[in-house]
């Protein structure tokens, strides 16, 4: 059975204020050495063997998992 793993980010152009607040605290933890922070969503979909599964990741993606106009994402297709 097919299973897919999505990976959903902010546009690089965008601030991404969640990971700079994680970096701040990573500093005050004494993690001098971190530059950056991005934090975004990880999904692991499970499809049916049927189809064709990277047609339907895409339309999954533009029409409800990612807002195209702030997110990028990527996926992969494994079988497992």
């Amino acid at each position: 059975m097919p299973k897919a793993r999505v990976y959903i980010t902010l546009k690089p152009t965008l601030l991404d204020a969640q990971g700079r607040t994680i970096q701040n605290a990573l500093h005050q933890l004494g993690f001098e050495r971190v530059q950056s922070v991005r934090v975004g969503k990880y999904l692991e979909i499970e499809l049916a063997p049927d189809g064709d599964p990277h047609a339907q990741l895409e339309a999954m993606c533009q029409q409800l998992l990612a807002n195209p106009v702030i997110e990028q994402y990527r996926y992969e297709v494994v079988d497992e």
